[in-house]
């Protein structure tokens, strides 16, 4: 068994994701404990455009073929389940979105190996990786010991800085040669959302709402503030998932990762998914009932008054002002 810290790199369309460089970025320190070496997993056709960047790694391995040319949860787990048997990495990290935590749900069934998902932390204790989970939408932390490696990590985005895992370098590359997936799961074609009436990620201002609004009528005392603050409407999921606001005006790990002057929490609670997408904004602002909501983590200043209390009342002042 090897004390390697592997590392799942995630692209699409020759763009690789910030959380795959939170990921190199966090296993430097965990291979430093470990004694062992960064490694890069990187899967795809022509991916030497994607390797070239995995200058904080010390070794790449490229996997290619047909079967991992497009992503599929079944093509991804026939490629790694051998090599990660074989290595015996120290411990195997994805990120926590929808391709990691498929291939790590499949991952763990298929070999037996332990998975912690929605980490926010891990670390090596006397050998053994120590892995802080957030549950409940955040509101709790867990802390789990593996008791045996390799163990699978998903870890949420936001959790280590994506800038420590962007380096120069010429890490050694190794290429490996995909096997042949389960041809019941077939990539058919990848469908791009379509044109939006605003790019949420390009304005200064956001007014975000949340499930706390109760009712998509009401959504119409956000946009008042919005517009007095000359910002825009965004949203957290279960608004879009209700049909109230467009997948457009979504932040959080499904939707738009955004980074606005000023970014007004309207009935959030923040959950991981949306803190994610959110958390880099310069100066939050959050209006929650309850004060143990998790958006109150991030947030810069915080109300826990009624929404329909606090909002027309800042409104009027903006307006006034």
């Amino acid at each position: 068994m090897s004390q390697d810290i592997f590392a799942l790199i995630e692209h699409r369309a020759g763009q690789i994701s910030d959380p795959s460089f939170e990921l190199l970025g966090m296993a430097r320190p965990l291979a430093g404990a470990s004694g062992g070496e960064v490694v890069a997993l990187v899967l795809g056709r022509d991916v030497d455009a994607i390797t070239a960047q995995m200058g904080a790694a010390d070794r790449v391995i490229e996997i290619t073929g047909a079967s991992v040319e497009n992503f599929t949860p079944t093509g991804y787990v026939a490629a790694l389940r051998p090599l990660v048997e074989e290595r015996a990495p120290a411990l195997v990290l994805l990120p926590n979105s929808a391709v990691g935590m498929d291939v790590a749900g499949g991952l763990s069934a298929a070999t037996g190996l332990p998975l912690v998902g929605y980490a926010t932390d891990v670390r090596m204790e006397d050998g053994r990786p120590v892995v802080t989970s957030q549950i409940y939408a955040g509101k709790l932390n867990a802390e789990a010991v593996m008791d045996r490696t390799p163990g699978l990590v998903t870890v949420v985005a936001g959790a280590a800085p994506a800038d420590a895992g962007r380096a120069e370098g010429s890490p050694r590359v190794e290429r490996l040669e995909a096997p042949a997936a389960d041809a019941r799961v077939r990539f058919l074609r990848l469908v791009m959302p379509e044109a939006a009436d605003v790019d949420i990620t390009k304005e200064e201002i956001l007014v975000a709402v949340g499930r706390g609004i109760g009712d998509g009528d009401d959504i119409e005392v956000v946009e008042e503030l919005a517009e007095a603050l000359g910002g825009a409407v965004a949203c957290s999921r279960p608004v879009v998932d209700a049909g109230w606001l467009p997948k457009a005006r979504q932040v959080g790990k499904s939707g738009l990762k955004v980074k606005p002057k000023l970014y007004i929490a309207v009935g959030i609670s923040g959950a991981p998914e949306h803190l994610e997408g959110m958390r880099d904004a310069e100066l939050i602002v959050a209006i929650n009932s309850d004060p143990k909501a998790p958006i109150f983590s991030v947030a810069h200043y915080g109300v826990t008054e009624d929404l329909f209390d606090v909002v027309p009342a800042l409104t009027e002042q903006v307006e006034s002002a």
